[in-house]
C-alpha cells in the first residue's frame, strides 16, 4: 500500500520488541514531529468528516493521542475506553479473548447513547480484538458505529475482518512482519 500522507518516514521500526521475532512499529517519532502528527489527525478528519460522527471513542492509551485532537477537529465528543477500575462512574464492560488470555475494557454507562454516531480510533490495527471490544461497547449502548480509523494496519494479521461491515481507514499499512 502506498503512503499518501507521507507518514512512514516517522515510524521507527524496532526489531525483537517486546519479544524476539516481533517488529514493533514505534509511533513516538511521529508524535514528536508536529507537522507529521498534525497531518495524521487531518487525514483522519478528511477520511471521516462525511460520516458525521458525534462521538470519537478510543481505548487507552495510544488511541487517546489521536482521538482527542480529532474530536476537536470534527466537533465531536471524545469518549475514553479504559481498563477496569480506571473510570470513576458506573461502567459498561466488555471482555474479550487475547492470544494468551483475556482482557476487559470499560466505558461510562452514559458516555454513548442510541443517538450517537461513533467513530472508533486507535493507533494500530493488528488482530482487531481491542477495537472489536470498543465496537461492542458502542453497539451495546445502541449507538451507530460509522467507522474505524487506524494510524497503522498490520494487514497480514487480518484484523480488519473482525470489524466488518464497518468502514475501516488505515493511514499506513504494513503487509508483512518486516
Amino acid at each position: 500500500m502506498s503512503d499518501p500522507y507521507q507518514l512512514k518516514p516517522f515510524i521507527r521500526n524496532v526489531p525483537d520488541f517486546p519479544k524476539p521475532g516481533i517488529m514493533f512499529r514505534d509511533i513516538t517519532p511521529l508524535l514528536a514531529t508536529p507537522e507529521a502528527f498534525g497531518r495524521a489527525v487531518q487525514a483522519f478528519a478528511d477520511a471521516f468528516r462525511d460520516a458525521r460522527p458525534t462521538t470519537i471513542l478510543a481505548a487507552e492509551s495510544r488511541g487517546f493521542i489521536f482521538a482527542a485532537p480529532l474530536a476537536l477537529e470534527l466537533g465531536a465528543a471524545f469518549i475514553p475506553v479504559r481498563k477496569p477500575g480506571k473510570l470513576p462512574f458506573q461502567t459498561r464492560k466488555h471482555s474479550y479473548d487475547l492470544e494468551y488470555g483475556s482482557d476487559t475494557l470499560e466505558m461510562h454507562i452514559d458516555a454513548v447513547t442510541p443517538a450517537s454516531r461513533v467513530l472508533l480510533i486507535d493507533d494500530l490495527l493488528a488482530t482487531g480484538g481491542t477495537i472489536e471490544a470498543c465496537l461492542k461497547l458502542a453497539q451495546e449502548s445502541g449507538a451507530e458505529v460509522v467507522g474505524c480509523g487506524f494510524l497503522i494496519e498490520l494487514s497480514f494479521l487480518n484484523g480488519r475482518k473482525r470489524l466488518e461491515p464497518h468502514p475501516v481507514v488505515s493511514l499506513m499499512d504494513y503487509a508483512d512482519e518486516t
